[in-house]
């Protein structure tokens, strides 16, 4: 048998820190959080599987297979009614092997990689759509605009049945049909159908 391997001090702390960012980037298990399909209990459950991966890995006195690890992983995700047929299971159990392998050895590069990602995701809204065109979702990019929204509203040029409080605006409008930097098209208003109360 190999000579004892343990972390050292400072490796554990960050070894720790690692397994939390892998499996905080684990999209499966993060939809199963934030959805809380294993119930109320969803967050701790993913906690429970960080503090079961780091004592597998650290407590194990026998030598550390993968498929061991990979079970723990799939018994977490059963646990938040989550099945994982995608290969995810397999290739965090890899990272958090190779991790650990690293962690031995006083590497930390892949830790503080994973933590320099983590901090530019932060600053990333969660969820962005593909098409550039469409800025409906992010409502973080909007600080850059002139005014509270980037939305152009058309007013008519006389008001007869309006509340003073809908006149958005008094500026002219633009011509119906006309095109806007962003492509979009800009449309006259509707014409009433019908009295408001």
């Amino acid at each position: 048998m190999e000579g004892e391997r343990k972390l050292s001090a400072e490796a554990v702390a960050i070894f720790r820190e690692g397994i939390g960012l892998v499996l905080s980037r684990w999209s499966a298990l993060q939809l199963a959080v934030d959805n809380e399909w294993g119930g109320r209990g969803s967050r701790q459950k993913a906690e429970q599987l960080a503090a079961d991966a780091f004592s597998w890995f650290t407590q194990s006195a026998e030598i550390l297979y993968i498929d061991d690890l990979e079970d723990i992983l799939n018994e977490a995700m059963i646990s938040l009614n989550t099945m994982i047929e995608d290969g995810s299971i397999e290739e965090v159990a890899e990272k958090l092997m190779f991790m650990y392998e690293d962690c031995l050895t006083g590497n930390f590069n892949s830790v503080e990689s994973l933590r320099d990602a983590n901090h530019r995701r932060v600053a990333v809204p969660h969820v962005r759509q593909e098409n550039e065109d469409d800025d409906d979702d992010d409502d973080d990019d909007n600080e850059e605009t002139d005014g509270p929204s980037n939305m152009m509203v058309d007013t008519p040029e006389s008001q007869p049945n309006l509340d003073p409080a809908d006149a958005t605006s008094s500026k002219p409008t633009p011509k119906p049909a006309a095109k806007t930097e962003d492509g979009w098209e800009v449309v006259g208003p509707r014409r009433n159908r019908g009295k408001r109360n």
